[in-house]
């Protein structure tokens, strides 16, 4: 009798245990929403429009150089030969 009320004890926290888990990943796998589904309409792109937005973005004169303010803009000469 002692040793089957030594059993039920870990039984009982390992279940407690699984159905605290079960609740918040059984809440993770609903596809549904309660919410009336959006009847927005999106916009549609005009590809026309596009095309003529990017044409108007000025073309840069130089690429910008974040570390131009670090480092010399003219790479320094190479030193010649094998230095070991």
């Amino acid at each position: 009798m002692a040793g089957g009320l030594k059993t039920v004890g870990p039984v009982s926290v390992i279940a407690a245990a699984l159905l605290l888990f079960a609740a918040p990943a059984h809440a993770q796998l609903k596809k549904g929403s309660h919410a009336a589904p959006s009847t927005e309409v999106k916009p549609r792109v005009d590809e026309k429009a596009y095309k003529a937005a990017l044409d108007r973005i000025p073309d840069a004169k130089k690429p910008y150089d974040p570390w131009g303010q670090v480092h010399d803009s003219e790479p320094a000469a190479k030193p010649s030969g094998k230095s070991n």
